[in-house]
């Protein structure tokens, strides 16, 4: 199976848990505002979800994906890699849960850490360390279904954990209409606040119980045991800390980020996480696709020393990148106070928070490039089993951020901090770049760069079609949810448009990705591991 097909598969279905998320955040908005439990709220759902990112999807899908790949396609085949997957797993959970536990005893040192500003405002910080106890237990669940997730992206089966986020958004939104219900005429948004948290824990619980099903249906059978710390379980312990580092600089610069936002005005929290929602949906859907979908296959033609296959192979996957990203960059940048003003304002929540989060969403998206590009050069590292390099670059990226937020918070408050994210991506992109150029890892070829520079001319002639139609439908997206409406489809459509034909008439598309993207299945039998061909 090709790169573009896994891509197209693990993307299509995060493009479908995404617009469950987006609903989601939409019903949020106008059910709870951008006030004193939205806060508290996010604050409680940033903790476990972080740390989801940071350790389980992050430091140790990118350590354990390439050894149970190594045992699986090695001497032992299945047997050794369900025996690794298995110890793994014994000491894997009893480490979670451990950890889970002392956050829990100790959330109220955890939120004071992150927002000792809540404190200032009546019952806020003690509904963020409550709810934040509730959610918590989504930690253990969502990094054990991680696991069992690496199983399956190891077997070239991407489509069940790009999945399961969906069930995350169902329990959501469930628990916003019947925490909404519950609430009544009484209006105390804490109800809705901690059915939502409830709902978080839930959804832990039942994506861990989809995964462990798709595991078994694929034949594999882990057994819990007795912890055994054997050398490779130690092996892989010794390469998640340094990657947790470097797989995570967006993560930990969330922590930041929270820090930060909640020192600012009460509602600012929310209206960030909101405006992060229209920046994760093409970075779900394409750099997270991609950065998936390239590891195990990078770590195949670095452990058979096929180079060649490798430098095409992330070069296919920085082209396609950058197709898809360039233009939704630009596309979020215009369109901002439109798309945040027909989406989210409504209910308890007001034209001037749609305002304020266009802003940021203009900020967050200058740094969605980089992103991405992070995304598909981390793996380069990480497929060598290089997890000590990127922390170097983690590190200095994610200093410079807190440098950078201490002087723009205090002169632009919300929109300077999603600046600072932004610019602190990017400086990390680059420094990965440039150490895996130096060490022939990885080069910018004069062909990569005329289809980014042709791609660059596309973005370009579509941002100049929106700049000019988005005010012109001004009058319709505040109004009743059919002008609403059209009034988006007629920019989507337009910009989409233009973009593609532009594209088409300067050669930014290769034709070749589009007709594999067509074909349900190959013309003739491909290996797992086939790369696409461009011209």
């Amino acid at each position: 199976m090709s790169l573009v097909r896994h891509v197209s598969t693990i993307g299509g279905l995060t493009a479908i848990s995404r617009v469950f998320g987006f609903a989601r955040d939409m019903l949020l908005a106008r059910v709870l505002g951008a006030g004193l439990a939205a806060d508290a709220f996010q604050l409680a759902f940033t903790l476990p979800n972080t740390f989801r990112r940071l350790f389980a999807e992050g430091a140790f899908s990118v350590a354990f994906v390439p050894m149970y790949s190594r045992a699986l396609h090695g001497e032992g085949g299945e047997e050794a890699a369900d025996r690794f997957a298995g110890d793994v797993l014994s000491v894997f959970v009893w480490v979670l849960l451990g950890f889970s536990a002392l956050a829990m005893l100790g959330m109220s040192g955890v939120v004071w850490v992150l927002a000792s500003e809540y404190a200032n405002v009546p019952g806020k910080f003690e509904l963020s360390v409550l709810l934040s106890r509730v959610t918590f237990p989504y930690l253990t669940f969502i990094s054990l279904m991680a696991m069992l997730a690496g199983v399956l992206n190891a077997r070239s089966r991407f489509g069940p954990a790009a999945f399961a986020p969906v069930l995350l958004n169902v329990f959501l939104i469930t628990g916003i209409l019947v925490g909404d219900r519950l609430r009544g005429a009484s209006g105390d948004d804490r109800i809705v606040a901690m059915a939502l948290a409830i709902a978080v824990a839930l959804s832990g619980l039942g994506q861990f119980l989809y995964l462990w099903w798709e595991t078994r249906r694929a034949g594999v059978r882990l057994k819990v045991t007795l912890p055994r710390f054997t050398p490779e379980v130690r092996r892989l312990g010794a390469l998640i800390l340094p990657a947790t580092f470097g797989a995570g600089i967006y993560q930990i610069s969330q922590f930041v980020d929270t820090f930060f936002a909640t020192s600012l005005p009460q509602g600012s929290l929310t209206l960030l996480k909101l405006a992060d929602r229209l920046n994760q949906m093409p970075l779900g859907i394409v750099g997270i696709a991609l950065g998936t979908a390239i590891l195990p296959m990078l770590s195949r033609h670095i452990h058979t020393g096929d180079a060649a296959e490798a430098q095409r192979l992330q070069s296919n996957a920085f082209e396609i990148g950058t197709l898809l990203t360039l233009p939704s960059a630009a596309a979020l940048a215009v369109c901002a106070p439109a798309f945040c003003t027909a989406f989210f304002v409504g209910g308890k929540f007001t034209l001037a928070d749609g305002a304020i989060m266009a802003q940021i969403v203009v900020a967050l998206v200058a740094g969605l490039p980089a992103y991405v590009i992070v995304k598909i050069l981390n793996p380069g590292f990480f497929a060598r089993e290089d997890t000590r390099t990127p922390v170097w670059t983690a590190l200095l990226s994610l200093l410079f951020n807190i440098a950078l937020n201490v002087w723009v918070v205090r002169q632009w408050g919300i929109v300077g901090l999603a600046a600072a994210t932004a610019c602190s991506a990017t400086l990390n992109c680059l420094l990965l770049y440039a150490i895996l150029h130096r060490r022939g890892w990885f080069r910018f070829t004069a062909r990569l760069a005329g289809r980014v520079a042709r791609q660059l001319v596309a973005t370009a002639a579509m941002a100049a079609l929106l700049y000019w139609l988005t005010p012109q439908l001004a009058a319709h997206y505040s109004g009743p949810w059919l002008g609403r409406v059209w009034s988006l489809a007629l920019l989507v459509t337009a910009g989409m448009a233009v973009f593609f034909v532009a594209a088409f008439a300067v050669g930014a598309v290769d034709r070749s990705v589009l007709a594999q993207l067509r074909r349900r299945r190959p013309a003739r039998t491909r290996s797992d591991d086939e790369i696409l061909e461009v011209e």
